[in-house]
């Protein structure tokens, strides 16, 4: 990666900045996912926890995903807005999600996952590989 990125919250209180490339990029479809975006989907991207340097005050909703382990989503207390996600299967890097990103044009996800809950009205980039579940 040659530049920084930064992003954050709607009101601007919790913010972050990496320089890293990401690990993994991808759309989740599972239910969860759903109702704690309101949407179709979680569109993330991990990255390092040592290359995330975050500011604010962050509060975390913690509960066992669709795999059985801990996923910890990290939100802004003020105005509720997800920017940030621990998985305890992958406890050294941080999931971040693209669109909360000052620039998210520059984030791309790799692949569609928890495609099984995929509600039917959503549009999956035909082009990107497709998992049930999470990738093999």
């Amino acid at each position: 990666m040659q530049n920084e990125q930064s992003g954050g919250c709607l009101c601007g209180e919790v913010r972050y900045t990496f320089k890293a490339d990401p690990a993994l990029s991808f759309s989740c479809h599972c239910r969860d996912c759903q109702r704690a975006t309101g949407s179709v989907c979680a569109s993330a991207f991990a990255v390092p926890k040592s290359s995330l340097q975050l500011s604010g005050e962050y509060k975390y909703f913690n509960k066992l995903g669709d795999e059985g382990r801990e996923v910890s989503r990290g939100f802004c207390p003020n105005c509720g807005s997800r920017v940030v996600s621990m998985l305890e299967a992958f406890p050294d890097v941080y999931l971040v999600y693209g669109a909360s990103l000052d620039d998210p044009s520059w984030f791309r996800p790799a692949m569609n996952i928890f495609t099984a809950s995929a509600l039917p009205w959503d549009c999956m980039d035909p082009a990107l590989p497709k998992f049930e579940r999470g990738p093999s």
